[in-house]
């Protein structure tokens, strides 16, 4: 079989990739992810994703490299990106913009194999309904949680289950960062055997 790498230093996106019972390794790609005039948060995930994989893929041609990047947004504005909030006042600031809105997450999976000239590349998307926030409950969650490298500044595998009015999407890994289900098929497709 072909090495796996995962072209990511994301502790979740590890726990993902751990559910396969698979062997791979971690490849952490150094990209400029700044917004480069996409118009839509589809697109930013899109490139990002790729450029992971693509990096990572040129330092090890012959394995099967996975990349993946999300991009969240608010309520019908896809241009409107949600960053990670790196501090805890940015986090409580962007959960208090989130309260009793939807918030849309733009998903990405980039999987490719330069010897093989394989590269797919799709979106994937999930949305979360916030309930309306008190400040109190975002101050105790912000402490609690610590969400600070998320984008939309919750973690849903967490605690940050309990800010949510619905969710809706095709495969709740997405929301976490790692569609797996697109990535189980195309696995698949290149004759890895899961399970």
């Amino acid at each position: 079989m072909k090495t796996l790498i995962l072209a990511s230093s994301s502790v979740t996106r590890k726990e993902l990739m751990n559910r396969l019972q698979l062997p791979y390794l971690c490849v952490s790609p150094d990209i400029d992810e700044a917004p480069k005039q996409e118009q839509h948060a589809d697109d930013l995930a899109r490139r990002l994703a790729y450029q992971k994989a693509s990096e990572i893929a040129q330092h090890y041609p012959n394995a099967i490299v996975i990349g993946s990047d999300q991009v969240a947004w608010r309520e019908e504005n896809p241009c409107d990106f949600l960053g990670k909030p790196l501090s805890i006042e940015k986090a409580i600031q962007q959960l208090q913009q989130n309260s009793g809105k939807t918030v849309y997450f733009s998903t990405a999976l980039s999987v490719q194999c330069l010897n093989d000239q394989i590269e797919h590349t799709l979106v994937e998307h999930y949305q979360v309904k916030f309930r309306v926030l008190t400040h109190d409950e975002i101050v105790r969650y912000v402490e609690k949680d610590q969400p600070l490298h998320c984008a939309g500044s919750f973690k849903c595998e967490s605690l940050g289950i309990s800010l949510f009015e619905s969710m809706q999407g095709q495969d709740q890994t997405t929301l976490m960062g790692l569609p797996m289900i697109q990535l189980c098929h195309i696995l698949r497709q290149l004759n890895i055997q899961i399970p």
